[in-house]
């Protein structure tokens, strides 16, 4: 029996959550600072914001030149309305959505037409190439690194679709994270994709059915929507941040129920021994932070530095329960 043979089989899963998403960089960056040696990383997923950390991460450990801290800490800097214009950006969005939340009649545009929609997403695509070399990840494939899966839907087929290590483009990230309220669909051979919100939030029944990955023992799901509240919302802003929130779930918990279901037939010998128990670990967002739906638009660099330490503190509370 080879070392890797006596290696726990993990995947990690990243969902989406816009700016807060920022935790699960915090996250991922302490879970790579020193991989936990009895493990053995089969492959990494995401959706959204969680899409573009989990690149960034994959991005890291496969190239020879880079590490994943250093590729999260410098996009999310970059992202981060650090400069005049964007925190001019920021603000802008901050007080639109404060002002409609006041009940104030703003005229609406579409992203299709919005000039700033396409700047964002401009920029977003920008910062992406700016950090991973997405022409060159052909030739760091061998075979042997982990796996990589991005989700996304097809707007008008309403099929989900994931993108692999193979066919990656800052598109293929953009289509993740296309919030039809912020961004167009983009067009990918001919297709057009939203964010993959609304399909796998994030891919994790693909860790057991896609065929070039082994079947993790243990997926470790890096959430930042809460599944429980304690309390009724009754504010309009409750309800408005209590419904993101479930909606954000409705597909996760679709995913956890395959894995469940899958576990109760190896349970009962109904599978080959083939297919392996996985278990589903949980890296939370910390309660403490009663954050509306709308942060998930701020870029504030204090508020997205003190998710990242949040996602630091959490991953390594969770390494030391291991």
């Amino acid at each position: 029996m080879t070392e890797t043979d006596t290696k726990r089989r993990v995947a990690i899963a990243c969902q989406g959550g816009g700016s807060h998403t920022a935790f699960t960089a915090g996250a991922l960056q302490r879970l790579f600072d020193e991989f936990p040696s009895q493990y053995e990383l089969v492959a990494i997923s995401g959706t959204s914001g969680g899409a573009a950390c989990a690149l960034l991460s994959w991005y890291g450990r496969v190239h020879p030149d880079h590490e994943p801290r250093e590729l999260l800490s410098s996009f999310w800097a970059d992202l981060a309305a650090s400069e005049p214009i964007d925190r001019m950006s920021n603000s802008f969005v901050q007080l639109n959505m404060e002002l409609r939340r006041m009940g104030v009649p703003l005229p609406e545009l579409s992203p299709t037409y919005s000039p700033g929609a396409r700047w964002g997403q401009n920029e977003l695509r920008r910062l992406l190439e700016r950090h991973v070399d997405f022409e060159a990840i052909p030739e760091l494939l061998d075979g042997t690194e982990p796996g990589l899966l991005l989700s996304a839907i097809d707007v008008l087929e309403g099929s989900f679709e994931i993108f692999r290590e193979d066919e990656l483009s800052a598109d293929a990230v953009l289509a993740s994270a296309a919030e039809p309220h912020l961004f167009r669909a983009v067009e990918i051979d001919d297709r057009h994709y939203w964010d993959g919100l609304f399909s796998k939030n994030p891919p994790m029944k693909d860790f057991l059915t896609e065929p070039d990955i082994p079947d993790p023992d243990e997926i470790w799901l890096i959430l930042i929507n809460p599944q429980k509240r304690t309390e009724i919302p009754r504010s309009l802003e409750e309800i408005d941040s209590r419904r993101n929130e479930l909606s954000g779930n409705l597909s996760l918990n679709a995913e956890i129920r395959f894995l469940e279901t899958v576990n109760g037939w190896i349970e009962q010998g109904y599978l080959p021994d083939r297919f392996t128990y996985t278990e589903i670990e949980r890296i939370r967002f910390p309660r403490r932070r009663r954050l509306d739906w709308r942060s998930k638009l701020d870029r504030d660099p204090e508020f997205i530095a003190r998710l990242i330490r949040d996602g630091e503190n959490a991953a390594t509370a969770f390494l030391e329960e291991r």
